[in-house]
This record gives structure tokens, sequence and C-alpha cells, in this order.
């Protein structure tokens, strides 16, 4: 089993959706991605900060899943990060209601020097340089996972392009992958970033699944239909967070485990959408996953007689 080492935020949330509405709730791109990889048992640690308004118990919760928080940061007279968000009644766009970046304006990430030699790292989205600088306290890990958004293409390109040519793994959505490349084709525009640096691309394409794309070869892992979705935030870190956690707790990054990657991946993802905020990831039980890793396969699998 390999160390695992993430970074991102730790955060408040405030979300709206057709099926309610939530006050602060816990949130942040760190701990969902935490919270995933820790259905693997994995060591792992969260490079992250909060103000002191966050509470003990969250604290205290990461904690008992296993996660090692002495990286993460507390300001005791500072304020967490917090993010407000609407969604539509397609579920797919939401507009932002409130950004409050509060501690994490000045956040600079330390990697404790016992997880300095953790073979896969996994960048949440944050602003490239900021990423980049935790890519050099590392010592040669072999996995380096990143997670970005348009933000930073439109308003970092350079600084992106720079931590891009130094990662293994991108996770990105369709739109971004477009605009990333401005080509329509995903084929194509896995191809193209592919050039720029990271050997496996991950398309996430939201209720539609994710592709995986290494040289020539490509992977469709589909997701799962759902009676219910009730709140899409954090689905996109938790798909992530899987993602690295099975490979850290297997050590194999072929592409075929990658493969088995994305779809525990897609399975813990498939979960965090059914109820607001991080609940039902906290609350996941093994027996659970493996159920659901079951209705997977079970949903693509089928013999022909070919002839």
């Amino acid at each position: 089993m390999s160390k695992l080492v993430i970074v991102g935020t730790v955060a408040f949330d405030a979300i709206e959706t057709p099926f309610g509405k939530t006050d602060k709730i816990l949130g942040g791109a760190a701990t969902y991605i935490g919270l995933s990889a820790s259905q693997f048992n994995i060591d792992g640690a969260i490079v992250s900060v909060v103000g002191g308004d966050f509470p003990k118990e969250y604290l205290s919760m990461l904690k008992n899943k296993g996660l090692d928080i002495t990286a993460l940061e507390v300001v005791e007279d500072g304020k967490t990060f917090f993010w407000a968000g609407k969604y539509r009644n397609d579920m797919n766009s939401r507009d932002t209601l409130a950004t409050e970046l509060n501690v994490l304006a000045d956040f600079k990430p330390v990697v404790p020097t016992n997880y300095k030699d953790a073979e896969v790292v996994m960048l949440g989205n944050l602003h490239p340089l900021v990423q980049l600088s935790v890519i050099e306290q590392m010592n040669a890990p072999k996995v380096i996972m990143l997670d970005t958004m348009n933000f930073w293409m439109d308003n970092t390109w350079d600084d992106l392009m720079k931590v891009i040519s130094k990662v293994n793994v991108i996770t990105i959505n369709d739109e971004e992958a477009r605009q990333m490349t401005k080509e329509y084709s995903l084929v194509l525009a896995a191809q193209k970033i592919m050039k720029m640096g990271p050997k496996y691309v991950v398309i996430k394409k939201g209720e539609h699944g994710a592709l995986l794309f290494n040289k020539d070869e490509i992977f469709f892992a589909p997701a799962l239909p759902l009676k219910a979705v009730f709140d899409p935030t954090g689905a996109g870190d938790t798909f992530a967070g899987g993602l690295a956690g099975y490979l850290a707790s297997t050590g194999d990054y072929s592409f075929e485990n990658m493969k088995n990657a994305i779809i525990y991946g897609s399975a813990l993802a498939s979960f965090c959408v059914e109820k607001f905020g991080a609940e039902r990831i906290i609350n996941l039980s093994a027996e659970e996953l493996n159920k659901r890793i079951h209705q997977f396969k079970s949903l693509t699998q089928f013999d022909i007689a070919l002839t």
C-alpha cells in the first residue's frame, strides 16, 4: 500500500437545488477526496487550511476516517473558505452565489516530512502555483493527479501549463477539455492533452460517465442511472478521491488497473449525489460500496457469441 497526499480546500458550502437548500455544511475538494479515498484504508494526509470557526467535530471525523490532518492548518483568528451555489433544474448547471476565500487567500501548503515520499499525490482544484509548490516538495512520486477548472484556464494559462507538464493523470470535464484544446472531439482533445504531459487523461461527463485515455487506448465507465440526484456538489472530487485511493491501495498504476480505479471512482460519486453535501460519503459502508461495484459490473457485462 502506498501513501497518498491530498491537497485542496476544506470548506463550508451552502447549497440550493430543486430538492431543497442547506445552511453552511461541510464541503471542499480535499474533504470529498479524503473521505472517498478513506474507503480503501490508505495512509493518506490532507494538506489544507481552515479558520477558527471550523467545528472540531469535523476535524475529529476526518481523523477517525484514518486521515492524517497534521498538515490541516487551523488559523484561529481566520474564517474558513466558503462557497454558496444554486443548481438549476437540470442539475448539471449551477450559479455561484458567493465565494469567500478567507484563510485560503494566504494558503501556502506544507507537506509533512513523513509524507514527502508518498507514491500518489492528488492535487485538488487550487491555483496552479499552489499545486506546483506541492509537487516541488515531493520526493519523486509515481503518480501525480491533477484536477483543474476553466477559471484557471481563463486566468492563469501559463502557470497551468507548467503544472500539467509535471503530472501523470489529469481529471477534467468534457467542457474544460474542449476549452483547453479547442477540439470538439474528446478523442482529439485527449490526444492534445497527453502531448502537454499527462500519461492518462480522464474526461468526466457527469451523468454520462467518464472516459479514460492512454496513448491509443480508450476505456469508458458508465454512470449508474439513479432514481434521485439530490446534490451533485463534490461528485467530481469524490470520483477523483476514489481513483487516487484505489491506486494508492493497490500500488498498480497500469492502464488495466486504472480501469478498475475509474469504476470505483464512479461508484463512489454515485453515492455522493444521493444526499446533500458529504453526508452520504461520511456514512458509507464497505458493504454498500461492494454491492454498487457489482451493479456497475452488471450494467455493462454481456456475452455475445461472435461468428
